[in-house]
């Protein structure tokens, strides 16, 4: 009997998580229930839907409850976790908003200022694609739409103050 678990998890791992992985895609989700968004402290699992990480490349990875988070500490890691260094980061991912999937943070697109509440508040919403970014900001009166480069301290700071315009 065990040994047939064995192989029914080995041939899921085969099937599923390997491939996404090879293909740069795979971001394991926190590891515990209790991990915590090392920027605002919040339990991160409770909130699947807004998940960012950062990964580095030695495998340690970071969680938060939100992109907004997620940017705070790529702004200033060593505020947040001492002894990371930026360029020692392997990849940076957020989840879509539509999908409920991890995508790559750099390649998203992000709206800003549109009436959906993240876990801390106002939040900047990812999206996979520009069109997909168009049809949220004008079904959820969005603001603007911005590319991972354009996110600076100023916005994260006005969007915790609901300040976005």
């Amino acid at each position: 009997m065990t040994t047939r678990r064995h192989l029914v998890l080995i041939l899921l791992l085969v099937m599923f998580i390997l491939p996404k992985a090879w293909a740069g895609e795979m971001v394991v989700p926190p590891p515990k229930a209790d991990s915590v968004c090392p920027v605002c402290g919040m339990f991160v699992a409770k909130y699947p839907e807004w998940v960012a990480s950062v990964v580095y490349k030695d495998g340690h990875a970071h969680y938060f409850d939100g992109a907004k988070d997620m940017f705070k500490f790529l702004a200033d890691p060593k505020r947040y976790v001492p002894g990371h260094k930026p360029e020692d980061v392997a990849m940076v991912a957020v989840t879509d908003y539509y999908n409920v999937e991890a995508i790559p943070a750099q390649s998203a697109w992000y709206v800003v200022g549109s009436d959906i509440l993240g876990p801390m508040g106002h939040e900047l919403v990812p999206l996979a694609s520009e069109a997909e970014a168009k049809d949220f900001l004008r079904d959820h009166q969005g603001k603007a739409i911005l590319r991972f480069d354009q996110v600076k301290s100023d916005l994260l700071n006005k969007l915790d103050r609901g300040k976005v315009q």
